[in-house]
């Protein structure tokens, strides 16, 4: 039996967590060693110190064990502290990203009803900051104690409706803690990430942080969410370091379109949503390295991950421990609860097994799963199948498209963000060059870039779309 494991059976039951695992799993390291770079080096002492200040403030502003508390911070020494000391009290933590709108935040919180709120004591402009300074307030809510028995409660994307409320255990976090530990290529103690994804949203805090944490790696956040900053952050300490981020961090790091000299860049894995294969090839071209992908979902964590990028367009075979089946072409999770929190929800969640809704391939040789796209992209016109994925794949392809979301609604609509000086004209008959009159959108808006979520994926709300649309001002209609 792993310490991880012995650790995550202490902290089972009704109970929240125990300070445990905390110390002996994420907290464990030698004073000395370095455990964090944002900016200043922290090393494990001064982050054991920092914990326990953050814990003192906590149980000063009425968190007890059991207890809920909402932190919402922006990647900073006291988003990482304060979640580490509520963990360490045994409460429920419900991590909001810091970009939400105030509406969206009050809209979680009301669904939520945590019992203190942990928020930035001045406004934070942090829109391209890789991490900022930031004085904590604490603030004491009409909320309740935690519900479950869930230590980690996070919302989904809602990249295509209102986000989902989801629940992870003290055990569940461990046992994603250990299948990112045995992924082969991994780093180690002694190496580094250079994170660029959320540490509030499941890849970057288990994958990025926590695993940084439990295995003695140095987590390195940059300065900056540009190329240039992203650059200097691999190239600023000679250990060897990986870079975890999403496709907008590689789509920077592409468009730079110079190589640059980074003999400390080991490995890159991007995670969150499916890379566009020009820009995955384009990355090995000027780094000299293969992109790796990740692919889990919030409900899970880890699914599957190539950290070297060798089973492109494959993501590899399911991690240890992690169970996988193909129903009618859609991929379905092991999940042995309902790890959704609101009453009566249970979602696209059913007699042990999360689905999905992603289309995908399981290769019974190798184990190796490929996502294919998204069940609800695949739709039928006039009897004709039309994969919506492959519609947005060749409006990306012409010149000038950056990005692009196809909706179905008795039409196709697509929506394009496009670069300064993209001839509308030029898109609808190259358009008309390379997809069928029935795949063809009868409805094509352009604009300066699409709406993102929080972490970064396309939002696929028609809503959405088209309030941008409207705010952009730059609509054109196909034939």
């Amino acid at each position: 039996m792993s310490s991880a494991t012995s650790a995550s059976q202490r902290a089972d039951g009704r109970d929240t967590g125990t300070s445990a695992w905390v110390d002996e799993l994420l907290l464990a390291g030698p004073d000395e060693e370095p455990v964090l770079q944002l900016g200043q080096v922290v090393d494990g002492a001064a982050l054991r110190s920092t914990v326990q200040c953050f814990q003192q403030h906590l149980e000063n502003a009425g968190l007890v064990r059991g207890g809920s508390v909402v932190l919402r911070l922006p990647p900073s020494l006291a988003y990482i502290g304060h979640l580490l000391a509520a963990w360490r009290i045994g409460a429920q933590v419900t991590v909001v990203d810091h970009r939400l709108t105030g509406r969206e935040t009050d809209t979680a919180l009301n669904r939520i009803r945590p019992q203190v709120s942990v928020t930035p004591d001045e406004t934070v402009t942090a829109l391209l900051r890789g991490y900022v300074d930031v004085t904590a307030r604490y603030d004491r809510l009409a909320g309740v104690p935690a519900q479950s028995n869930h230590a980690l409660v996070q919302l989904s994307s809602g990249s295509t409706g209102s986000p989902k409320i989801i629940g992870r255990t003290v055990s569940g976090l461990v046992e994603e803690m250990d299948r990112y530990r045995s992924i082969e290529g991994m780093p180690g103690r002694g190496e580094r990430i250079v994170q660029l994804s959320s540490i509030a949203h499941a890849f970057g805090m288990v994958g990025g942080l926590l695993h940084s944490l439990h295995t003695g790696v140095l987590l390195t956040l940059p300065e900056r969410v540009s190329a240039a900053s992203i650059v200097e952050a691999v190239a600023c300490r000679p250990e060897s370091a990986t870079l975890l981020g999403v496709p907008f961090h590689f789509e920077l790091l592409t468009a730079r379109g110079e190589s640059a000299h980074l003999p400390q860049l080991a490995r890159a894995v991007t995670g969150g949503e499916r890379i566009r294969p020009d820009i995955a090839q384009r990355f090995t071209e000027l780094y000299g390295i293969g992109l790796g992908e990740c692919y889990g979902t919030t409900e899970t964590g880890l699914v599957a991950l190539d950290v070297l990028g060798r089973h492109r367009p494959a993501v590899g075979p399911p991690a240890p421990g992690v169970r996988v089946r193909i129903d009618e072409g859609e991929l379905l999770i092991g999940t042995p609860s309902n790890p959704y929190l609101s009453t009566g929800q249970a979602g696209p969640w059913s007699e042990g097994w999360l689905h999905t809704r992603d289309a995908a391939t399981h290769d019974p040789s190798t184990g190796a799963v490929t996502i294919v796209g998204r069940l609800d992209s695949q739709i039928s016109i006039g009897g004709l199948k039309v994969d919506l994925t492959e519609v947005e794949q060749t409006l990306v392809a012409l010149p000038g498209v950056r990005e692009a979301v196809a909706l179905f609604d008795r039409r196709i609509t697509a929506y394009l963000g496009v670069a300064p000086g993209t001839d509308p004209d030029h898109i609808h008959r190259e358009m008309r060059s390379r997809l069928a009159v029935f795949k063809r959108p009868r409805a094509l808006y352009l604009m300066p870039e699409l709406p993102r979520t929080s972490s970064g994926k396309l939002v696929r709300s028609q809503h959405t779309l088209q309030t941008a649309v409207a705010r952009s001002r730059r609509p054109g209609e196909t034939d």
